[in-house]
């Protein structure tokens, strides 16, 4: 056999593992491993292991997951987020689908603090769909609204798919968030738009609630949503000010966070702990999917295969815009299968070459590739976001209904994606704004 059927066949391999339900990182490991014996030997693939691992994770960037994990996670166990939701309720309230419309803006909040969409999701479901579904909204409204809002975790900074992608593609990570942010405004805006054309079509999803409120009443609630903004503003203005590094604002976010949960008295010792146990599991599982992803990368280069795909899809065509609505395709497609982290770093050692020949700006693709995979989040069979509202609502709403739910808000996403790639400079404007 030669390299290159050696790489097609390990390729074949990778997806029957991923369909036994074997960890993405430990699949990509055994391959990868595996193919590298064979193509160079066992003291070639022995080395390969010592050397590549080391290699990804002795990068400075990526000290910045923990951090901003951290920071997350001891926001959401010590409390620090809910008043969010309140605030958002109290100020648009009046709208119609007010209380869907609350949701988008809590997560978009939220999403500020997390960088996770599961998190987002997860902690905003508990606060808003309860709330909606006693005012008698329709559950595929309130279900899916607060699905696809979660989304918004991984494009509004701190996005931890970001920093993968910056590590990766060795771009700025500053300029990725402020792009980031620009994205998730926009996506923000088309949920709440969604929201108004569901409820004009058909005003019985989402009765008017309670909305009386004294211009008093409105600031008062401003004032559960300080010690949020307290964190945003010291790890924002600290890391686009050019005073931190991303790995400082991470960690000063966490310092703030913990001081702040103090503060209030809602930080408590059993909560911390339970914060940093989660913080220690995610980032440990990310850092083995990306050892697994750098393995696979040598693998790719070694065997060929990387250059024969890429080979094949620019040989589809030689207009760039069509090679790049292939790439939609193929990730609007894995997104459906996996989940984004394990996507992004499989993908990305094939693709990237594939982009920077096409003339592609990096910042704009990194965004454009971010968007197309939280879209998988919500989309059958796997659906993360979706699985994990299910389990938020138990038995009152089927999967079903949050899927049918959540088809509305994928139609504005594909319109959003679209706009990116037709109006590549609109995603580019922050970072050339504040950063050039």
């Amino acid at each position: 056999m030669s390299n290159v059927e050696i790489g097609f066949s390990a390729l074949g391999i990778l997806f029957v593992l991923l369909a036994m339900r074997i960890p993405i990182g430990l699949s990509l490991i055994i391959v990868s491993f595996g193919g590298l014996w064979v193509l160079i030997g066992w003291r070639g693939a022995y080395g390969s292991i010592g050397i590549v691992p080391y290699k990804f994770t002795a990068n400075w960037v990526l000290s910045s997951i923990p951090m901003f994990l951290l920071m997350g996670y001891v926001a959401y166990h010590a409390q620090l987020t809910k008043g969010l939701f309140q605030a958002a309720r109290v100020w648009m309230g009046a709208l119609p689908g007010g209380l869907a419309i609350s949701a988008v803006m809590g997560s978009s909040v939220f999403a500020a603090v997390t960088g996770s969409s599961l998190a987002c999701t997860a902690a905003m479901g508990r606060i808003a769909v309860p709330e909606m579904l006693r005012s008698n909204y329709h559950p595929e409204l309130a279900t899916g609204t607060v699905a696809i809002a979660g989304t918004i975790g991984a494009l509004i900074p701190p996005s931890i798919l970001l920093i993968l992608y910056g590590v990766i593609a060795s771009q700025p990570v500053p300029d990725l968030f402020l792009a980031g942010l620009g994205v998730g405004i926009i996506s923000a805006i088309g949920y709440v738009l969604v929201v108004l054309l569901r409820v004009a079509i058909d005003p019985t999803v989402a009765p008017p609630v309670h909305s009386d409120y004294s211009w008093r009443d409105r600031f008062a609630a401003l004032g559960d949503t300080w010690p949020i903004l307290l964190v945003m503003i010291c790890v924002f203005a600290g890391l686009f000010g050019g005073v931190f590094t991303a790995t400082e604002a991470g960690a000063l976010g966490a310092f703030f966070a913990c001081l702040v949960g103090l503060a209030k008295r809602t930080l408590t010792w059993p909560r911390f702990k339970a914060a940093a146990l989660e913080c220690l599991l995610t980032t440990s599982a990310l850092i083995v999917i990306g050892i697994g992803a750098s393995l696979f990368t040598r693998f790719l280069a070694i065997s060929g295969v990387g250059t024969v795909i890429s080979a094949t899809i620019l040989g589809v065509s030689d207009q760039a815009i069509v090679i790049l609505l292939l790439i939609v395709v193929l990730y609007l497609l894995i997104g459906c299968f996996l989940e984004p982290v394990g996507a992004l770093l499989l993908t990305l050692p094939i693709v990237l070459p594939i982009v920077t020949n096409g003339g592609y700006d990096m910042i704009w693709f990194g965004l454009l590739l971010v968007k197309l995979l939280e879209i998988g989040m919500v989309t059958p069979p796997i659906g993360m976001n979706v699985f994990v509202m299910k389990g938020v609502v138990g038995d009152q709403v089927k999967l079903t209904a949050i899927f049918k739910g959540v088809g509305w808000f994928i139609v504005m996403d594909l319109v959003v994606v679209a706009a990116m790639i037709a109006f590549p400079q609109a995603v580019l404007w922050l970072p050339n704004l504040f950063l050039n």
